[in-house]
């Protein structure tokens, strides 16, 4: 895109894939989950090559700086080539997803529902109201 082509953030969030919809992108916008540089936005901010971004999406948080403006959603390769996410973004997602992973590796499901009689003892051990 020239350089004169102005975008929205919610458009620009949602063209670079970071949501599905502008209306998820907005809503994020809207309760402070996207930031630029320290400060929060509006989702009708328009975005500049070179500005820093802070999006924070489920668990994750995502530090970029745009790289490129689109007022469409593209392929996942033009995407990607919007912004530049820093490594220490990188880093810290990785050990995230590690962490997580570590958390849930104890846990193993049952193998099938419990039958009445041990329904019975998780009730009885665990003085849950019989509703």
């Amino acid at each position: 895109m020239t350089g004169n082509d102005q975008v929205r953030i919610d458009a620009w969030l949602w063209a670079a894939r970071f949501f599905k919809t502008r209306a998820l992108a907005k809503q994020a916008i809207e309760r402070g989950r996207v930031t630029i540089g320290a400060a929060a936005c509006k989702a009708s901010h328009t975005v500049e090559i070179g500005e820093a971004l802070r999006i924070a999406r489920g668990d994750e948080t995502f530090e970029v700086t745009v790289a490129g403006l689109a007022h469409k959603r593209g392929s996942v390769a033009l995407a990607q080539a919007l912004y530049r996410e820093s490594e220490v973004s990188i880093a810290a997602r990785e050990n995230a997803r590690q962490q997580r992973r570590a958390e849930r590796a104890g846990y193993q499901p049952p193998p099938k529902r419990p039958d009445k009689r041990a329904r019975r003892l998780i009730r009885a051990l665990g003085d849950f109201d019989a509703s």
